[in-house]
């Protein structure tokens, strides 16, 4: 079945929360419990990923049992922001291995990834840039990041984010050193502005952070602010993930 990436996002959220799962296969390349789901509601179907929480890995950095969490919180700060990089994630509380994440599978071609992608394509990937600093995201390779075929780029795999220490591991360097676009820091100054006050978004991510987390979410906000341009890589820590695809 081909995944419908443009149905409605509030119809595709409810399917999501509300849905029935059954589950089709697991996804073994991937380093925690994965499975492709089928998710049927009001007659509709959807093929999701389903990350139940009790098959995540432990990590030495990590606490147990967040890294579905942070998947979630990684959809709700793409769509606050307005970029619409992350696919529909919800967290459930119940499924077929107990509550875990649940994200709308994206149809893509796997041979089209950050290694593959055009010039052209690669300068569209400011914005994943800036928001893998954001998140502090400690796992972007090439392969998470995703084309379909109409030429939206999505972004997965969000378990190691959010992490309050500095854990930016990257395929991207495409920018370092240059300007951020004045219209990408408007809406980085609008989430500032939001977390510094305490509204809307701060109240949406305190399920799935931990108030320190979400602090340190702030800091590099303001960071990002106060800099205005693209970070080098720091030559004194290992920046590319393993592998990088």
């Amino acid at each position: 079945m081909k995944t419908n990436t443009s149905i409605e996002p509030s119809e595709t959220l409810q399917a999501l929360n509300d849905g029935e799962i059954s589950i089709q296969g697991q996804i073994t390349y991937s380093s925690n419990v994965t499975f492709l789901v089928r998710v049927r509601h009001h007659k509709r179907e959807y093929l999701a990923v389903y990350k139940p929480q009790k098959g995540e890995t432990q990590l030495w950095d990590f606490p147990v049992g967040t890294l579905c969490k942070r998947e979630v919180a990684a959809f709700v700060l793409s769509e606050y922001l307005g970029w619409h990089f992350v696919p529909p994630t919800v967290f459930r509380m119940e499924g077929p291995f107990g509550r875990g994440s649940l994200q709308l599978f994206v149809d893509n071609n796997p041979n089209r990834h950050y290694f593959s992608f055009s010039r052209t394509i690669r300068m569209r990937l400011r914005p994943v840039v800036l928001f893998d600093l954001l998140i502090n995201n400690a796992d972007r390779k090439g392969g998470h990041i995703l084309l379909d075929d109409d030429n939206h780029l999505w972004l997965i795999d969000h378990g190691i984010c959010f992490h309050q220490e500095y854990k930016l591991r990257s395929v991207v360097w495409d920018f370092k050193g240059q300007a951020i676009p004045k219209r990408w820091l408007k809406d980085v100054r609008r989430l500032e502005n939001e977390l510094e006050t305490r509204k809307d978004i701060y109240q949406a991510l305190q399920p799935y952070l931990t108030e320190g987390e979400i602090k340190a979410l702030h800091s590099r906000a303001k960071a990002l602010l106060r800099l205005k341009t693209f970070p080098y890589p720091d030559e004194r820590r290992r920046v590319i993930p393993w592998p990088p695809l």
